[in-house]
């Protein structure tokens, strides 16, 4: 046993690192979790005192655990096997198809990213490109939501600047957790967006064990009460107009509910912007008949240099006026006639997410021009006229003046020459009057509404 044992200095190096491997592993590791996770607990409950709604226990479930427990649960196993049946596969290479699906779609919610940089950038970057403004809303009625309810924000979809300006102006009231397109499935981007507890979805895929995990993970996520953001037009409008609304998530959410447990109450949510920087990218795509965003990370790439560029050089102006409204909450425990029809769900709450389209100045100038060409006295009577026939919805004036709100439209037109004036009269430029017609339909159906 005292015996004197030689072994090469390569061996014994080799020793010393797996005996330090599983010191760390046993030992140290676990130790250091703990300790992070206790200050983790600690700062989300500091972070809950100030929420409206605290985050949910559910979104704070470690990552690995909750792809167990999905790709464990009892209908996702009958799909694996329905899956390796259908597919002449063993049942273990179903499973691990099953598992990478979870692992794709699972969040992995970081209060720190969330509260740390995600809602100052989110701030900071509305605020830097718009002027952002708050429509129409009721702050009683989002307050008095059951505590306990899942809520459900259904927003129309404008532009990918979406997800910054909701959780910006959000941002004191709850954590929201986002259905994210494929668009951002790009690295490093998925980390980031992940980290902010948002789920990836693939909004074309037909595989039915890749529909089940998807389905169940949203019922789970609604069954935790974890406050969710769904865009039921299932992308971005490609022409500005609101878009027939898909039943996929909707009807996963409305699937074996329990309101006597939880209530679920949806929130429809409506935005516009006086411009949007996709814009032509979907001009484009409505063109060729595609629906999908086809924007590469390095056209986004160039743009933000471009955009930094122009701050540094002291020409960069900001995009003119965001905006978003709030509407009335709609508890399905309050309408149980509707809990089980997610058609009638969806259309109730497009119909609602139309008539609170907040109106800016870009896109009523817009529609003004597409009726014919204008001089300026011409367009502050038509402004005028207009906002009469709109007189229930939320338009938004700057500095509260209709001339300056024309002024402000006017311009925004002149400087993108999407308008031009010839001797005292402004005309679309006809090469761009499509872009015109982009914001302008973003508010068509509120004055077609007043118009019949």
């Amino acid at each position: 046993m005292t015996q004197t044992v030689t072994l090469p200095l390569w061996l014994f190096a080799l020793i010393l690192l797996f005996a330090g491997v599983t010191f760390a592993s046993h030992f140290l590791f676990p130790s250091v979790r703990w300790f992070f996770r206790r200050r983790m607990e600690r700062a989300v409950a500091r972070i809950n005192t100030r929420l409206q709604r605290p985050i949910q226990p559910f979104k704070l479930l470690r990552r690995y655990d909750l792809i167990q427990r999905l790709c464990y649960d009892p209908e996702v196993t009958q799909a694996i096997v329905a899956y390796a049946r259908a597919h002449g596969v063993r049942e273990d290479v179903a499973f691990e198809r099953a598992r990478r699906y979870a692992r794709e779609i699972v969040p992995s919610f970081s209060a720190l990213a969330y509260f740390g940089w995600g809602v100052r950038g989110a701030r900071f970057l509305s605020t830097a490109l718009y002027r952002v403004r708050l429509g129409h809303a009721d702050p009683e009625a989002l307050a008095g939501i059951d505590h306990e309810a899942a809520v459900i924000f259904v927003m129309n979809h404008r532009s990918n600047m979406d997800y910054v300006l909701v959780t910006h102006l959000a941002a004191d009231r709850t954590t929201l957790s986002y259905a994210v397109g494929e668009w951002a499935q790009v690295w490093p981007l998925s980390r980031l967006i992940r980290s902010m507890g948002a789920y990836f979805i693939r909004r074309r895929s037909r595989d039915a064990l890749y529909r089940k995990v998807l389905r169940r993970y949203v019922q789970m996520a609604t069954s935790g009460g974890v406050t969710q953001a769904i865009f039921p037009e299932g992308g971005l409008s490609l022409d500005g107009a609101l878009r027939t609304p898909k039943l996929g998530l909707l009807s996963y959410i409305l699937e074996d509910l329990d309101l006597q447990a939880r209530d679920v109450v949806f929130v429809p949510v409506a935005l516009n912007y006086d411009r949007i920087l996709e814009d032509t990218v979907l001009i484009q795509k409505d063109k060729s008949g595609s629906d999908r965003f086809g924007a590469s990370i390095g056209v986004v790439a160039w743009a933000v240099l471009r955009q930094i560029w122009l701050r540094l050089t002291g020409r960069f102006h900001r995009f003119g006026y965001a905006a978003v409204s709030f509407g009335t909450p709609l508890s399905l425990r309050a309408n149980p006639e509707i809990s089980d029809d997610p058609e009638a769900l969806s259309s109730l709450l497009m119909a609602q997410i139309a008539t609170i389209v907040p109106v800016l100045p870009v896109p009523l100038v817009s529609h003004l021009l597409l009726i014919g060409p204008h001089s300026r006295a011409e367009l502050e009577i038509a402004f005028g006229k207009a906002l009469k026939t709109l007189e229930h919805s939320h338009v938004h004036l700057p500095r509260g003046n209709r001339d300056y709100a024309v002024e402000t439209g006017l311009r925004a037109l002149l400087e993108r020459g999407i308008a031009i004036e010839k001797a005292g009269t402004f005309h679309l430029v006809p090469e761009k009057a499509e872009i015109a017609k982009f914001y302008a339909n973003s508010i068509k159906h509120l004055l077609q509404a007043k118009e019949t």
